[in-house]
């Protein structure tokens, strides 16, 4: 990884029906444009590791929290009513925004988790605005996806998802029943679920060798933001038309991309990564054999792509 750097500048970016979009920049401010998105939906940037993976001569290095999480407001929790304009779309056009903003004329990007379905979906919509793809741990938004993480995986992990089920009416999609707990009136019923979904998130990703226990998220007002964030996109399908970005992955031929998986990805099989290098012409696929999601050995080789595409240019 590249040393660790802060970022020089930083702001918010007023968008329509109130959301403040946090953005930072870093690196050299002459360097070659390069876009990171964080997964989730609702993760946020964190502490910003995100920058080791750019070469800080190389690159500017643009990062923002998505709509309604990370130092972005309001929080979804804080205003449940926002979510009526949280969706893929406006995510993309928020991207476009930020890059009219800061006068940036084309990027790459580099998503990880759902940060990859964002950037898909992003270079589909603008693929001018694009000029490489690095993805880590790809997802698509696809329901069967979204059905497998929430119900299939629990073939694997009976015990936790009982618990998870517990109360699910009968005929009702798992994500569906927590998406309107989380959208509650009473606060003790969405953070019950918060719990409940939190203890999920951390088994269904516990076969990665880089896995250990306890709680995703130990703050209870991150916990449920990020609950309610989730399950608002997935139980909509992640705002995508059916298997739209694999339908439309031709469409990329030409865009050099570079999709990287982990094989022990049990939440997200490798037949994501596998269907979308088979459909992007051009595109390379590198599984990383002893790891699952994002893991370490995930990000080097993503660090490692992006540096070969600064070369390459």
């Amino acid at each position: 990884m590249h040393p660790p750097i802060d970022p020089f500048r930083s702001g918010y970016l007023s968008r329509p029906n109130g959301a403040q979009l946090y953005w930072e920049t870093s690196g050299n401010p002459r360097g070659r444009p390069a876009l990171y998105l964080h997964g989730g939906p609702g993760s946020g940037l964190g502490a910003g590791g995100y920058r080791r993976r750019f070469d800080p001569d190389r690159h500017l290095v643009v990062g923002f929290d998505q709509r309604g999480c990370g130092r972005s407001t309001p929080w979804a929790i804080d205003d449940l009513a926002t979510l009526t304009d949280n969706a893929t779309q406006e995510l993309i056009d928020d991207i476009e925004a930020l890059r009219s903003h800061l006068g940036i004329e084309a990027w790459l990007v580099h998503g990880v988790s759902w940060g990859s379905t964002l950037a898909l979906a992003y270079a589909l919509a603008h693929p001018t605005r694009v000029t490489d793809l690095v993805l880590v741990a790809v997802t698509t938004g696809a329901r069967r996806e979204i059905d497998w993480i929430t119900e299939g995986v629990g073939a694997v992990f009976p015990e936790a998802w009982s618990r998870l089920a517990e109360g699910v009416p009968a005929g009702v999609r798992v994500i569906d029943h927590y998406a309107r707990l989380l959208r509650d009136t009473d606060p003790e019923v969405r953070l019950a679920a918060a719990d409940r979904w939190d203890e999920w998130e951390s088994t269904h990703v516990s076969l990665d060798p880089n896995w250990q226990p306890g709680p995703v998220h130990t703050d209870n007002r991150l916990r449920e933001n990020f609950a309610t964030l989730v399950t608002h996109y997935w139980s909509n399908d992640c705002f995508l038309d059916r298997d739209e970005i694999l339908t439309r992955a031709g469409e990329l031929a030409g865009l050099p991309g570079v999709i990287i998986h982990g094989r022990r990805d049990i939440s997200g099989p490798t037949i994501t990564p596998w269907l979308l290098h088979r459909a992007w012409p051009g595109s390379r696929l590198v599984i990383i054999e002893e790891e699952g999601h994002g893991g370490p050995i995930e990000m080097q080789t993503a660090q490692e792509a992006i540096d070969a595409f600064a070369v390459a240019r």
